[in-house]
């Protein structure tokens, strides 16, 4: 009678596809992203702007007065009202930063009428200096994200004689201002020039003693 051939004591490999071995591979590659991606990439790419464009990374942030007071950021605008100063584009949200964008108004949405009553507001300031002037689109408009400190030139011009006439700043001395302030387009017909009306507040303000 034969014997019965021998047992191997070599371990018996798990599965190739084991669910242990996909839960773990899992894991290390969730792992591996999340310090990827939420942090060694934001430090890279912080680090590689402070050095192309410190100014920018930190946020566009403006100053104001001897002591440095921080007057906000020049990417974003703010609520002026102030009768002498350049006033922003109308803002649903504000300019709060917080809660995003907004949908322009269609012809038919409610709220177009509120922002038509501002623009009727700012033309009955606007003509006690001026007669039958003509606002610019973008003086009574909301930007895309409601927070856009930017107009076109001819959006600040046209507030000159109001500012004019609440300051002592003659109209000529303002619109030479305002032309100082005028940004291009990094590349001729690609955009249109501009105006960063928080900047060009900043630099009025000592001029009028305030």
């Amino acid at each position: 009678m034969s014997s019965p051939p021998p047992t191997s004591s070599a371990p018996v490999p798990p599965p190739a596809h084991s669910r242990a071995g996909h839960v773990r591979a899992t894991v290390v590659f969730l792992v591996l992203m999340v310090l990827v991606s939420g942090f060694a990439y934001p430090f890279l790419v912080v680090g590689i702007a402070q050095v192309i464009d410190p100014y920018a990374a930190n946020g566009s942030i403006l100053h104001y007065g001897n002591n440095g007071t921080i007057a906000g950021s020049a990417l974003v605008a703010q609520n002026t009202s102030a009768p002498y100063l350049f006033w922003e584009r109308p803002s649903p949200t504000d300019y709060n930063t917080t809660l995003g964008a907004v949908t322009p108004y269609g012809p038919t949405d409610p709220a177009l009428a509120a922002l038509l009553n501002e623009t009727i507001a700012y033309m009955k300031a606007y003509g006690d200096y001026t007669v039958n002037a003509t606002l610019p689109f973008w003086l009574v408009s909301q930007s895309a994200s409601s927070i856009d400190p930017d107009l076109t030139p001819e959006a600040v011009l046209v507030q000159i004689p109001r500012v004019s006439g609440n300051t002592s700043l003659s109209i000529p001395f303002l619109q030479n201002l305002v032309n100082q302030h005028i940004t291009q387009p990094p590349v001729p017909d690609l955009g249109v020039p501009y105006v960063d009306v928080l900047q060009l507040d900043l630099a009025l303000l000592p001029l009028i003693g305030r």
